[in-house]
């Protein structure tokens, strides 16, 4: 079974013309001039449960737009969505308590508070009892060495230990797919690879289902068995990452993708 399925995905967004002049500011008030915007085009995709995906392209390629989707956030103008067998916009509720989030720039920690009882409100959210509770923050605890800072405000917590916390919390109700939007963004190199290794094993021991998107070339070549990139609403590339090394030989991967990127916008 797929733990991701598109078919002709379509994501139209609708927006006003920016108006220039006193006189087409003024006109524009009553009679304003609208134009649409494709952020992703016609997109068919299938990923396996137990894979471990880099969707990757540049900025305004349509990746956000692709994974809010995925997540039930936005509704598709056109085509089809299957996430772990359900339909996003029709069953966001229940997909919620199969799929874990972290984006690097927005957090689900609540600041003031240590991380410890972010876990605690996060586990009455997905109605995990105390005792299963405690035995899945011991075990991530121990997994990503929280013991030292998860008693601490998370507003005091430097970047790498803050995200270490919000993986763990995106893991706590254990989902069978986990997002990962940016996650090592701003991270020093030893923590960085120290990410990468905990997510590689999470996948390994329970066969969590990663998609990631990501401008470190390093997480794709570590992380990833396979390889999408988007562009301007489209995959253009859909391939395993070694296929990319191998084709590739010379280069390392953030001249590989730079490379792709140019070739299609020429």
């Amino acid at each position: 079974m797929e733990a991701i399925k598109t078919h002709n995905l379509w994501k139209i967004y609708r927006t006003r013309e920016k108006a220039e002049g006193l006189k087409s500011s003024f006109r524009a008030l009553f009679r304003p001039e609208w134009k649409n915007i494709e952020a992703v085009r016609n997109i068919n995709i299938e990923v396996e449960k137990g894979e471990i995906v880099a969707f990757i392209g540049p900025n305004g390629a349509g990746k956000s737009t692709f994974i809010k989707m995925l997540c039930g956030i936005l509704h598709p103008s056109g085509g089809e969505i299957s996430v772990l067998g359900m339909s996003p916009a029709r069953e966001r509720n229940k997909l919620t308590m199969k799929i874990g989030t972290v984006f690097g720039q927005k957090s689900q920690l609540w600041l003031h508070l240590p991380a410890l009882d972010s876990f605690l409100l996060l586990s009455a959210i997905y109605e995990i009892d105390d005792r299963e509770r405690k035995r899945r923050v011991g075990e991530l605890s121990e997994l990503f060495e929280l013991g030292d800072f998860i008693k601490t405000p998370v507003r005091k917590l430097s970047l790498g230990q803050r995200i270490r916390c919000e993986v763990a919390a995106s893991l706590l109700h254990n989902p069978e797919l986990l997002f990962l939007d940016e996650p090592t963004i701003g991270l020093d190199v030893v923590v960085k690879q120290a990410l990468r290794e905990l997510i590689t094993r999470r996948n390994r021991e329970y066969g969590t289902t990663v998609f990631l998107t990501s401008h470190d070339p390093a997480d794709i070549e570590q992380l990833c068995r396979r390889a999408v990139v988007i562009d301007r609403g489209i995959i253009v590339l859909d391939c395993p990452v070694e296929k990319l090394i191998s084709d590739y030989p010379d280069k390392n991967m953030e001249d590989i993708i730079a490379g792709i990127f140019r070739e299609q916008a020429s």
